[in-house]
């Protein structure tokens, strides 16, 4: 199990938890004085009242909660938002309010899923072109290459 230090910062703030044992992603909570209201395509900065400091190779996403997209459009619109390991302040979250209504976000809310994932670092090493690139049956073929599934 990779150990990961956190901090809390607000001694109201809770940390991310799995909600069952096979979730690849922690519940992240909003950590508030008061409510706060996002309006129809607006978006708001919710802390988290935590830090951490993840291990070098490794980084944070945090991805939007299916719930809240499905019943309130409500996301992330830096989705997933990436925490590098040498950040350490807050853990904070955008939401964007996707829907028609105001939504309100309370203390406590869970508002976003935090995944942590290793990372690679690559060194781009340039090829004269297209040709030194090995082929593949996809070749080049862009956006909506394979066409639309029959209906």
């Amino acid at each position: 199990m990779l150990q990961v230090k956190i901090v809390r910062l607000n001694k109201q703030a809770t940390f991310p938890v799995y909600a069952t044992s096979h979730a690849a992603g922690m519940d992240v909570s909003a950590c508030l004085e008061g409510p706060v209201t996002i309006e129809p395509m607006a978006t708001a900065l919710i802390p988290s009242g935590f830090a951490i400091e993840l291990p070098e190779g490794y980084e944070a996403q945090l991805r939007p909660r299916s719930g809240l997209a499905l019943r309130s459009m409500i996301s992330l619109p830096n989705t997933p938002a990436t925490i590098d390991a040498d950040y350490r302040g807050e853990v904070k979250v955008i939401l964007i309010n996707y829907g028609k209504e105001a939504f309100m976000v309370n203390h406590g809310d869970r508002i976003a899923q935090m995944v942590v994932a290793k990372v690679e670092h690559v060194e781009f090493r340039e090829v004269d072109g297209l040709g030194e690139l090995g082929t593949t049956m996809r070749g080049e073929g862009g956006f909506g290459h394979t066409g639309i599934a029959a209906r």
